[in-house]
């Protein structure tokens, strides 16, 4: 996702979900800027899904549970592929998600939080608590979905090369974990110039799937019956559960649903559409019906019909071509999971983590080292472990459907409470939607034993590091709540016992707008002083993706020389304390940053606390805590001018 740019479309009434904004422009973009995104569209947002050729149909025919290849198990097959890819990817995502905007942003963490800030009020708080519950396990999976597809993507392009020779077989592992090793080390140096061209590749490469397919279909233009629905409904009735386990493969096709809504934010609605309807969607079906039409002819093509589609002299360029298409979906993926965690970071759910801006005029390139680490090893522990994309395939469609599932669900509130939408209107789209989540995710869960279990692990283990920060985070402001002192008790002693006050100013930072900063009082008690100029900061984040220049920094004047400075941002930026006090001295608060003491709390965390959280949680929480990054750098405050007084506090 990307940052902000500025502007969008009015906002409409209630009743209707808004539209979401266009980037880089207060008004409509024109034709041409419109198309050029819809372009760069193709790389981002559509990589994910446009390398699912390499292994869908392979999966199904040749994979672990592979149906009988026959004439109407091929179309059967190829009509849930059209079906899917219509219902869920065109009627669900990029007609009716992508509306479901937060300020132009999407993703997860974006339509949760775009019913929080208004429809959580018509429900109940246990409601809530739910849903927020779910956000998370959703955002949890889509982490899973992050690590699996860098691996079955690259893994499924190099293994193009078994197709021209076998010898190259025991090559491709080794040629795989290099391809990663360096995709990963490049990410410090950011994707901004390599970005550029990968609009381009993309194009070439959804064309080149095109021209083949189509190669294909005229040769055995009867593949095109699977337009039909009727013969996938005869799929089922004829195979029965093994044609639910079938169904887990078909998913595959679907992966890259979640990820369009998520990068909504970078292009805006109307590119995303175009791009889809006008190169993506026909792209994806002429090559999935020139696979079937293959096997048609074809049967012993199941071992890979996405490389047996192309001419013997075209092999190697294809190799070469897939390659970095799936190198291009996995950096989409990569960025993906970077914007991910400074969200979940931003609202509370991740603690403080290193965050590197690689470009000086792009906000939205960022590179998380620790985050970009934990995924290597990941990636490369995942090719190991399973070695060959059919392996991986099976813990693949878990994570998607999961959190395809959940995206529904979340929709349905925001179209209820913050739309106003009647049941019935809600009920007929939101209902379709959940049909196919469920009947997807249950035959994901049929293949739990052969590697489903992988993401549900990670996504357990995410969720209960998320849930824990942010109750750990209420317990430890719960507990500042009990020691809180009124500043307008503090301004009176100032002025009845004439307290003694040093040259200079000092911000103490504050986690509540309200009261006095324990680090103050702190600082009051070991020095019976304070600075001349008093400034009580605290920022907020909020339910929206961003907070607006002119409306981010309020200052209220309390006299006595103190001052409270609330800033508020938004869960797609990054707060900083010079930009802050910069925008303060605009509201008569003049100070200089570098003559400016800035007074932070380090907490020592005790376990020993009576309270509702298990010890392993407790535990868990302040080792978060310990290790992570220091506030001064992730907040921009220069380090010299930083005084810590530490405090212990049992949670």
């Amino acid at each position: 996702m990307a940052t902000k740019n500025g502007g969008g479309k009015a906002r409409p009434a209630p009743s209707s979900p808004p539209e979401a904004a266009d980037r880089g422009s207060t008004s409509k973009p024109g034709l041409k800027r419109t198309l050029a995104l819809s372009l760069g569209a193709l790389g981002i947002v559509y990589g994910d899904i446009g390398t699912s050729p390499l292994y869908a149909v392979k999966e199904c025919f040749h994979g672990l549970h592979a149906i009988a290849i026959t004439h109407a198990n091929i179309v059967g097959v190829m009509s849930l592929i059209f079906w899917s890819l219509t219902m869920v990817i065109t009627i669900k995502y990029v007609t009716f998600i992508l509306r479901a905007d937060n300020e132009g942003e999407g993703g997860i963490y974006a339509l949760a939080a775009l019913f929080l800030e208004k429809g959580g009020k018509e429900v109940s708080e246990k409601t809530v608590k739910y849903l927020a519950v779910l956000a998370i396990f959703g955002a949890a999976l889509l982490y899973g979905d992050g690590l699996i597809t860098p691996v079955i993507s690259v893994l499924s392009a190099v293994e193009g090369l078994k197709v021209a020779t076998s010898a190259a077989d025991p090559y491709v592992l080794p040629l795989t974990c290099i391809i990663i090793f360096l995709l990963f080390m490049v990410q410090r140096h950011g994707t901004e110039r390599i970005g550029k061209v990968f609009g381009l590749i993309t194009i070439i490469w959804f064309l080149t799937l095109a021209v083949f397919g189509v190669m294909q279909v005229i040769k055995s233009p009867e593949v095109l019956e699977a337009l039909d629905p009727r013969y996938a409904v005869a799929f089922f009735a004829a195979n029965h559960l093994h044609g639910m386990v079938v169904l887990a493969s078909v998913v595959l096709v679907i992966t890259g649903g979640e990820a369009l809504y998520a990068d909504l934010g970078h292009f805006g609605r109307r590119p995303i559409q175009i791009s889809w309807l006008a190169i993506v969607f026909p792209a994806l079906l002429l090559n999935y019906f020139g696979q079937c039409s293959l096997l048609l002819q074809n049967p012993q093509a199941a071992y890979n019909p996405f490389y047996e589609l192309v001419p013997r002299f075209c092999l190697y360029p294809m190799v070469g071509l897939a390659t970095a298409a799936t190198i291009i979906a996995s950096q989409a993926m990569i960025s993906g999971v970077y914007s991910l965690t400074q969200q979940a970071m931003q609202i509370g759910y991740l603690p403080r983590l290193e965050i590197v801006h690689t470009s000086g005029e792009t906000k939205g390139q960022i590179y998380m080292p620790w985050v970009n680490t934990v995924m290597l090893i990941g990636c490369l522990g995942l090719a190991v472990m399973f070695r060959e994309s059919s392996r991986l395939a099976a813990a693949y469609g878990i994570a998607v459907t999961g959190t395809m599932g959940i995206t529904t669900l979340l929709y349905y509130y925001v179209a209820r409470y913050n739309w106003n939408w009647p049941l019935w209107k809600v009920l007929i789209p939101v209902g379709v939607f959940l049909f196919f989540d469920l009947a997807y995710f249950g035959a994901n869960m049929l293949k739990f034993v052969d590697g489903g279990w992988f993401t549900v692990s990670v996504a357990l283990v995410l969720a209960a590091v998320m849930i824990t920060w942010r109750d750990g985070r209420a317990v430890l402001a719960k507990r500042f709540e009990t020691s809180k002192f009124p500043v307008k008790v503090l301004l009176e002693d100032i002025e009845t016992y004439k307290l003694v006050r040093t040259p200079g100013a000092g911000v103490f930072l504050s986690v509540s707008p309200q009261g006095t900063p324990i680090v103050l009082l702190h600082l009051l008690k070991h020095t019976e002083s304070l600075p001349q100029t008093v400034v009580l900061l605290s920022i907020v984040a909020g339910n929206t993706p961003f907070v607006p220049k002119k409306r981010r920094v309020a200052v209220t004047h309390l006299g006595h020389g103190f001052h409270r400075v609330i800033a508020r941002y938004g869960f797609m930026q990054t707060p900083n304390v010079p930009e802050i006090l910069e925008a303060a001295r605009h509201k008569d608060l003049e100070l200089d940053l570098y003559s400016t003491s800035f007074y932070l709390g380090r907490e020592t965390l005790l376990s020993t606390g009576e309270g509702k959280m298990a010890s392993w949680r407790k535990s868990l929480f302040a080792f978060l805590s310990r290790n992570s990054w220091n506030v001064s750098t992730y907040f921009g405050i220069p380090p010299n001018r930083v005084v810590e007084l530490g405090s212990q506090v049992e949670i």
